[in-house]
């Protein structure tokens, strides 16, 4: 009885050991290795920009064809200019005219316009002072009888013109004592800004009479040719950006807890293709699946759109190519 008591002891402590040896086997395990990769299937998002002269007119060249590809700011092709560079003329004149216009008034009666005005009125004073002499004259004869009442009368109108003329160049020179009223010196500026404003719409026509690209990218159509007369917007060329490149793909409903914006990603091609990149978005609405359906069997395909920026594109990455993302959770926590 005493032995097979020991022995039942013994083998009631070697499976307790058993059992404990495995049981802390389990935690180490279930702390240092990670749970499985999500891997994800997604396609190729690039974006596109449709091309357009902001003005109308005849196409001159096209510089660029489909494939090519393309840096910010390089000319893709031409308008004829001639009708926008005469139009640019016209308006830097009337800009010029403009300003000498308002420059003048500024500046106020220059000292040679106040001498003549000054001059005008010594003669017109003299002109009086012999019509009056000649008006007197001839009143004197008239009532004496010896001159015609007809010659007092021609020497009152002479001396009245005389005195007519006098009292214009008087206030043409108290004008230009005065120098131009404020409201003519207003409305030239005004007129001077109009005009500027003239030539800066002239001056952007010019240059849009230029297609250039917005970004860097790879031209995917040319729709029209030199000698097309096009309309302002209507589209010349498609170009495909080469930055921002991202993968849209969907993460059922279940491991969408397991993710979040910023985690990082590799994005593999069927090529053998692998780019680093990170989860930019999240789609707050379910799709696929009705908002209504509540019950846990249909919760499960509940699935999220998720857009995966690419770090490092290249030519590698097409619009629209299959891809696999690959998301490691608890690294990426």
């Amino acid at each position: 009885m005493s032995s097979a008591r020991h022995w039942g002891l013994g083998l009631a402590l070697v499976a307790g050991l058993t059992g404990a040896g495995y049981w802390s086997w389990t935690e180490y395990r279930a702390q240092r290795v990670p749970q499985s990769e999500l891997s994800l299937h997604g396609n190729v998002d690039v974006r596109q920009v449709i091309l357009a002269f902001r003005v109308s007119g005849k196409i001159e060249t096209i510089a660029v064809e489909e494939g090519d590809r393309v840096a910010a700011g390089d000319i893709l092709g031409t308008l004829e200019k001639a009708d926008y560079s005469d139009q640019l003329t016209l308006a830097r004149a009337k800009v010029e005219a403009s300003a000498a216009v308002l420059s003048m008034l500024e500046e106020g009666s220059r000292a040679e316009d106040i001498e003549l005005a000054q001059a005008g009125v010594a003669q017109a004073e003299a002109a009086l002072v012999l019509a009056r002499t000649i008006r007197d004259r001839q009143a004197a004869l008239a009532q004496r009888d010896i001159a015609s009442h007809q010659a007092h009368e021609a020497a009152q109108a002479g001396f009245d013109e005389a005195a007519a003329a006098l009292r214009q160049v008087e206030a043409t020179l108290a004008l230009a004592l005065e120098g131009p009223r404020s409201g003519d010196i207003t409305q030239a500026r005004a007129a001077l800004s109009a005009d500027r404003a003239t030539l800066n719409i002239a001056e952007r026509r010019v240059a849009d009479a230029e297609l250039r690209a917005p970004s860097d990218g790879v031209i995917l159509t040319r729709v029209r040719e030199p000698g097309s007369i096009v309309a302002a917007g209507e589209p010349i060329q498609t170009l495909a950006l080469t930055s921002p490149v991202w993968v849209r793909t969907y993460v059922n409903e279940p491991d969408l807890g397991r993710i979040a914006p910023g985690m990082i990603a590799e994005i593999r091609t069927d090529s053998g293709g692998r780019y680093p990149g990170q989860i930019g978005f999240i789609s707050p609405v379910a799709e696929f699946t009705p908002k209504s359906v509540e019950t846990e069997e249909l919760r499960t395909s509940l699935v999220y759109r998720l857009r995966v920026i690419v770090e490092t594109p290249d030519q590698g990455l097409r619009q629209g190519m299959p891809v696999t993302v690959v998301l490691t959770p608890d690294e990426g926590r």
